[in-house]
Order: C-alpha cells, then sequence, then structure tokens
C-alpha cells in the first residue's frame, strides 16, 4: 500500500483518503454509540455526545496518521488519540481527492 520507490515520506493518496475515511466513518459510529447511550429515557432531550478524539483504527500504520497531521487533516490531542481538525459535515458531504496529493 505504501510506495518507498519516490521517498520515503510518500504515501499513496488513495490509501490516505481511505484511511482519512475510515477514521472519519469511526468517530461518527463513536459518536452515535456514545448519543444512543447517554439518555435512554423519553424526555432526556437528545443530548449530543462530547467525543472530539478517538484512537485511530489500528488497520493503517502510525505513518499515515502522522503524515494526515502533517497535511492538516488532523490533530494529536496526546494519549495516542486523534482529532478531526474540521469537524464531521453532513453524511453526504464527499471530499477532494487533490487534498491528499500533497
Amino acid at each position: 500500500m505504501m510506495k518507498n520507490d519516490t521517498s520515503e515520506d510518500y504515501i499513496d493518496p488513495m490509501y490516505l483518503k481511505k484511511a482519512y475515511k475510515t477514521f472519519r466513518k469511526r468517530l461518527r459510529l463513536t459518536r452515535l454509540d456514545a448519543e444512543s447511550t447517554l439518555g435512554s429515557g423519553a424526555l432526556s432531550g437528545g443530548q449530543k455526545s462530547g467525543i472530539v478524539a478517538i484512537r485511530p483504527p489500528t488497520n493503517f500504520p502510525q505513518e499515515v496518521w502522522d503524515k494526515l497531521v502533517k497535511m492538516g487533516k488532523l490533530r494529536t490531542e496526546g494519549m495516542g488519540l486523534y482529532e478531526l481538525v474540521e469537524d464531521l459535515g453532513p453524511l453526504g458531504k464527499k471530499g477532494s481527492i487533490e487534498i491528499y496529493d500533497k
């Protein structure tokens, strides 16, 4: 998945995009899971989750997350947690591949 033929710092843009999408999906599911258990009563008010950072999925190497931080897509929050620089938008919002070509 990663290419070392051009430079040590090169990671395939499509691989970065896949990792970023996986991170966003995991964060969204983590938030939904927390929100579903916050208040199970009928009068709970539908509180929002306070989750802003998660551990990145382990099916991608650490270099991928470091590169996404370097690109400004994620930021580290310490203790192995990462946060999106831009908050999650609507479910149907599509990102551009151009940002991964840097």
